[in-house]
């Protein structure tokens, strides 16, 4: 049996996203250990025209494997940035600079380097833009008033929550919660 090998995957966002991976590795009888958001730990190393077939299959659904390298580690830096805004529910201990330097043992200035001359946006908006898509998201629903979700996402306070939700959107919490129109937008294209 060969080495293990790690698999990145641009455009998995959710758990349909694994479910929707996880059927593409058995339909090409591809032994997995694990698949979650962005990668997938094979059991073995898989071949070029595995790679090749399983790329094609990945990009019909909407994904994209990433080759080793830079790219993976721009959808690792986007990836646990969704999980921690949308999935988590518990806030980072440690600011996001110094968390993202720990998972990747990378300086922080590199990553952020990095991430900006790949996706022409700096990291921190990036998150911003996740946070206010699952503000949208919680206004919507009509879940939580505006004080419990600016606690959710751990904003400082409702007013600084309220003025980057309309740098973002350009309109206020409460006129977006009047329209009724969700207008979400698909987290893989922030």
């Amino acid at each position: 049996m060969a080495n293990p090998e790690i698999l990145h995957i641009k455009n998995m966002v959710c758990p349909r996203c694994v479910m929707a991976v996880e059927a593409s590795l058995r339909a090409l009888d591809i032994p997995f250990q694990q698949v979650e958001l962005g990668q997938v730990h094979l059991l073995q190393a898989i071949s070029l025209k595995q790679r090749q077939e399983l790329g094609a299959k990945l990009q019909a659904l909407g994904f994209e494997l990433l080759e080793p390298g830079k790219s993976a580690i721009i959808s690792k830096i986007k990836t646990l940035i969704i999980e921690q805004v949308h999935h988590s529910k518990e806030p980072l201990t440690v600011n996001l600079s110094t968390y993202l330097a720990e998972k990747f043992a990378y300086e922080y200035s590199y990553l952020s380097r990095l991430f900006s001359a790949v996706e022409g946006i700096t990291i921190e908006k990036y998150l911003t833009r996740q946070k206010i898509e699952k503000v949208k998201e919680l206004l919507f629903y009509d879940e939580l008033n505006l004080s419990e979700i600016a606690f959710e996402l751990n904003y400082s306070s409702v007013a600084y929550l309220s003025s980057q939700f309309k740098k973002e959107t350009g309109m206020t919490p409460s006129q977006f919660k009047k329209t009724h129109a969700p207008d979400l937008r698909p987290l893989d294209s922030l």
